[in-house]
């Protein structure tokens, strides 16, 4: 892996983003690039409210240049973990919407980092946002949700153990595949490839699955169940330890996997505390 790209909101900096962010850089030797959106729509005040009650323009300005100050130290306290951590980085702002920014930064990344509960708007709601849902939708390369991080001083679990999730289709098989590229470091991490069959434990593609897995994570070890997948696969992800993250491949527009559509990766944000690598080819 070359290249990280670090969305954040300047308004609400996620410690969560920022760790996971340097430590992967770290270990995997990338450059690191933090991606501030100054969208022109979205301020830490309501506009709209204000310009309804006649609020003074020059009261207006005011706030708009502290909003900037704010945006300008969350660059700041990016750039300064990044010398303290020794890593390369660079810092990208620009005027675009907030989505199409951080889709733009995707084209040209090796992965993007960001927290599972970022919206760009003044509203917080739960995972998984709008603003995930679309990016996902849209994005051009693997993706690592991380989890939100609101305990104070923030406590980290970094990644030691990986589970794998696997169907036999196509989108499976290929974010694996993306995994494996980018974390060469991670391949000897204790992991599990964790198949659910509604008709029973048959394992879809048997030999095809273990010959790839062998050659990439040769101490892989497998997990086969029989039930509903959005059933068992939250319960035996809820068991599993601290400094879990989970592969799956999901969100693309039309065929998508039977167990991997869009409401399975919906269903992990929503139900875990846990970093989710999610890739779907196109």
């Amino acid at each position: 892996m070359q290249k990280i790209a670090a969305i954040f909101d300047g308004f609400r900096f996620s410690e969560s983003t920022l760790h996971y962010a340097i430590w992967i850089a770290a270990h995997q030797g990338a450059h690191l690039t933090g991606v501030f959106p100054d969208d022109l729509t979205y301020n830490s005040f309501n506009l709209y409210q204000l310009l309804k009650e006649g609020t003074d323009q020059a009261i207006i300005g005011q706030l708009e240049e502290e909003d900037e100050e704010r945006r300008k130290a969350a660059a700041g306290k990016f750039e300064a973990a990044c010398q303290k951590a020794g890593i390369p980085y660079s810092v990208h702002r620009n005027k675009n919407i907030s989505l199409l920014s951080a889709l733009e930064e995707s084209i040209y990344a090796d992965l993007l980092v960001i927290d599972v509960r970022e919206t760009f708007m003044h509203d917080v709601s739960k995972p998984p946002t709008r603003f995930i849902r679309d990016l996902l939708t849209d994005v051009q390369c693997p993706v690592l949700i991380v989890p939100a991080q609101i305990s104070t001083p923030p406590v980290f679990s970094n990644v030691t153990n990986m589970v794998l999730l696997y169907d036999g289709e196509p989108s499976s098989v290929y974010a694996i595949k993306m995994y494996s590229y980018l974390f060469s470091s991670w391949q000897s991490l204790p992991t599990t490839v964790l198949s659910v069959n509604p008709e029973g434990t048959h394992f879809e593609n048997k030999h095809l699955i273990k010959d790839f897995i062998r050659k990439h994570f040769p101490d892989a070890v497998y997990k086969i169940m029989e039930g509903e997948p959005e059933e068992e696969i939250v319960t035996y992800l809820l068991g599993q330890q601290e400094g879990t993250a989970i592969v799956l491949g999901a969100y693309r527009r039309s065929s998508v996997s039977r167990w991997f559509r869009r409401s399975m990766a919906d269903l992990l944000m929503q139900a875990l505390s846990f970093p989710l690598f999610i890739a779907h080819n196109k």
